[in-house]
């Protein structure tokens, strides 16, 4: 990421170089203050945060994982804190209640938050797949490869829970999430493990 003075929140220990004049601080909870902190921790959200400012080039990485740039443009970005790299300083992040779903990732209730204007990246476990969801064709995705959302989307947690998945006959995916509306969502290419996992 290429700064002019101006600052960048990323995920803490994600630099790998840099060149120019950069200056790394820890920020307390994920930069939110005293308050955010305590969310965090209330609801299992976790993401330790730095802040790099300076003038020069500096490069993030976390575990080879693929990176996918999302500008944002005065809208809002959901996505779980373990993807999220880094963002704008001028972006605001915080904690949302997001109902269901989380229960399903193990994540807990809550999922990150970004809005505002400018760039955030996101990582993936491989390459990261956007699909469009409109009225016409909402989504159901595995909890274990959601990666994030946007746009005006509702999502709905849903059991696909069966007689033939009990006697180990069905497709083996126990929850899905269901989005409805207008709006992307991230997926990515394998799972992570879920509290809902295969029944």
């Amino acid at each position: 990421m290429t700064m002019t003075g101006d600052a960048v929140k990323a995920k803490n220990g994600s630099m790998v170089a840099y060149d120019g004049q950069m200056a790394f601080k820890k920020m307390t909870g994920g930069g939110e203050g005293l308050r955010g902190m305590v969310t965090r921790r209330l609801t299992g959200e976790q993401m330790e945060v730095m802040e790099v400012r300076g003038q020069g080039t500096c490069w993030f990485a976390d575990r080879a994982s693929e990176i996918n740039l999302v500008r944002l443009h005065g809208d809002k970005l959901w996505v779980e804190a373990s993807n999220l790299l880094c963002a704008d300083a001028g972006l605001r992040t915080g904690t949302t209640f997001t109902g269901l779903r989380g229960g399903a990732t193990g994540n807990g209730l809550f999922t990150t938050t970004v809005e505002g204007s400018g760039q955030a990246a996101i990582m993936s476990d491989g390459p990261a797949t956007i699909l469009r969801v409109t009225p016409q064709y909402p989504l159901s995705v595995d909890p274990g490869a959601y990666v994030a959302h946007q746009g005006n989307l509702q999502q709905h947690f849903q059991s696909g829970v069966t007689f033939r998945t009990l006697l180990g006959e069905g497709g083996g995916e126990a929850f899905q999430i269901r989005f409805e509306g207008d709006g992307l969502v991230y997926v990515q290419p394998s799972e992570r493990n879920t509290v809902g996992g295969d029944v």
